[in-house]
């Protein structure tokens, strides 16, 4: 069966090591298409700088743009309220069938996966593997590392791949972007200009024009 990879986030802004992300788990994989799906509304973190889900999903969708592998799903924002994977998961196997599906996450949502939402539900659901970068945790993971049954822990470990490093992270953007600093390199050309046309993430005095 086709795989089809889903790479869920907040996406505030999203940026190029999201794309990074999903273009290394479907070389990795073999994954025929990835899914980008914004959260409504995390359940682990708040939205920095209060940006609506409207706009979130705008930036997404131009991010995808052009690019084959990409599609944008709105599952979660459709769904409202706390976006949880394990919902999302059961709402695309619905919509996907005859694929096998593919949940992808960083290293550092690999070590709070034990947390998640009926997570062993979840690992029977679909494949989850994991892009690691150079440098994130500084030495191999163990299956105690993941605070999970040492079956599950080790199938995990199996599908972890290590990506290229990039310098993008939504919080890093944030904050250049409130200094009035460039982010040209960070995200693609039309999310750069998306976010200037909005004023997203300045401080309230800029976006007054003071």
């Amino acid at each position: 069966m086709a795989t089809l990879g889903i790479l869920g986030g907040t996406f505030n802004p999203i940026h190029n090591g999201h794309l990074l992300m999903a273009r290394t788990a479907a070389a990795a994989f073999g994954m025929e298409r990835v899914l980008l799906v914004p959260a409504h509304v995390p359940p682990h973190k708040e939205v920095a700088g209060g940006v609506s889900a409207a706009h979130r999903l705008a930036m997404v969708r131009l991010a995808a743009a052009g690019d084959p592998l990409l599609a944008v799903d709105t599952v979660e924002i459709e769904r409202g309220g706390v976006s949880y994977a394990i919902d999302t998961v059961r709402t695309l196997a619905r919509r996907h069938p005859g694929h096998d599906l593919a949940f992808i996450i960083g290293v550092d949502s690999l070590l709070e996966l034990y947390r998640w939402k009926e997570v062993h539900a979840f690992l029977t659901l679909c494949r989850v593997v994991t892009v690691d970068r150079p440098g994130i945790i500084g030495r191999p993971l163990q299956p105690h590392d993941l605070n999970l049954p040492e079956a599950a822990s080790s199938r995990l470990l199996d599908d972890v791949v290590t990506g290229p490093l990039s310098d993008a992270s939504s919080s890093e953007i944030r904050r250049r972007i409130a200094k009035r600093l460039p982010i040209g390199y960070l995200v693609r050309s039309p999310v750069e200009r998306y976010i200037a046309e909005h004023a997203l993430y300045r401080p309230a005095n800029q976006e007054a024009g003071n």
